[in-house]
């Protein structure tokens, strides 16, 4: 909390995570599938601040799923809001994570295992390519 009322941005960041491991460990529980909860590493974070978050007892929601799964990486898009009436939504932060799975013991990234993917994949919501944007295989 800043000095205004407003939630501090690296609490953002926490939220963000909370989301994440809340995902992949409660909601994508599977064989295989543990370590993509506890065994991972950020390797980015971007975050879009909207509008101020203000304290407040109510708890916000958080929109989490998946946008891109590469070989030893996968991407993660958030929004925070409040569901209005009327099914609006206001919101207040959109953010994505860049992550790898992480053999710590070793001190190093791995591929996504086989077993693995389809946890992913349950979540996955690919991103619209924009424009500007190249494409696979030099298309657009």
């Amino acid at each position: 909390m800043d000095s205004l009322g407003h939630v501090n941005n690296v609490t953002y960041v926490d939220y963000l995570q909370e989301a994440r491991v809340d995902m992949l460990s409660v909601h994508a529980p599977a064989p295989g599938g543990e370590e993509l909860a506890e065994g991972v590493v950020v390797v980015r974070h971007e975050v879009e601040f909207l509008r101020p978050l203000v304290f407040r007892l109510e708890p916000v929601r958080i929109e989490t799923w998946v946008s891109r799964i590469r070989a030893a990486s996968f991407t993660m898009r958030y929004e925070i809001l409040d569901e209005l009436d009327g099914g609006e939504h206001r919101v207040y932060t959109r953010a994505a994570t860049v992550l790898t799975p992480f053999v710590f013991t070793a001190g190093r990234p791995r591929r996504i295992r086989p077993e693995e993917r389809p946890i992913l994949e349950r979540f996955l919501e690919p991103d619209e390519p924009q424009p500007d944007e190249p494409q696979p295989g030099g298309a657009g």
